[in-house]
């Protein structure tokens, strides 16, 4: 069962909006089979915008996605290449894994072909995300990590932009309570 947790302002390393869904994960393998539980309600086109400062969970999440995805190789951060795509074998869907850490400006983005993977047949994560804010498409799940008050706790919030993403939050707070 997940522990909700509010959040202070005085923590924030990104706004997160009032009412935002917060978790408290209390290990790296928490933090993965939350992103293996939400995997099963992705689809095509679903967009998941990580944040947060470095070494707190976003490439472990994705690794959970892409997981739950039925990624058989290894995840692996892009942090050096931008994008890793996996697909094909038991993967019910393409997985794009994206990092922005490198990122000087958005339109370097566009230079490179991220709207190839924002409208593209599979799921994307981007680590980073609020560095491309202004490319987003209409519909995004935030997921927001930071560093918890002991080495292996990890706050999470999550928010959704859009109707799908609405949807696509809401199932997942229904699973993860339940």
């Amino acid at each position: 069962m997940a522990t909700e947790d509010p959040i202070s302002p005085e923590d924030l390393t990104f706004p997160i909006p009032e009412g935002a869904f917060s978790l408290t994960s209390r290990s790296a393998s928490q933090t993965h089979a939350w992103g293996r539980t939400l995997a099963p309600l992705l689809q095509r086109g679903d967009i998941l915008c990580l944040v947060g400062e470095l070494g707190t969970g976003k490439t472990c999440f994705a690794q959970g996605v892409g997981q739950g995805l039925g990624i058989a190789e290894p995840i692996i951060s892009p942090t050096f290449i931008r994008v890793r795509e996996y697909r094909g074998g038991s993967a019910r869907l393409p997985f794009y894994h994206i990092d922005l850490y490198r990122l000087a400006e958005e339109n370097e983005a566009l230079a490179w072909g991220l709207e190839e993977y924002l409208y593209g047949e599979g799921v994307c994560a981007i680590e980073w995300a609020e560095r491309i804010r202004e490319l987003l498409p209409p519909s995004y799940l935030w997921i927001h990590f930071q560093h918890g008050p002991e080495a292996e706790v990890r706050r999470i919030s999550w928010w959704a932009e859009g109707n799908r993403a609405q949807r696509l939050l809401a199932r997942f707070q229904e699973g993860v309570r339940g």
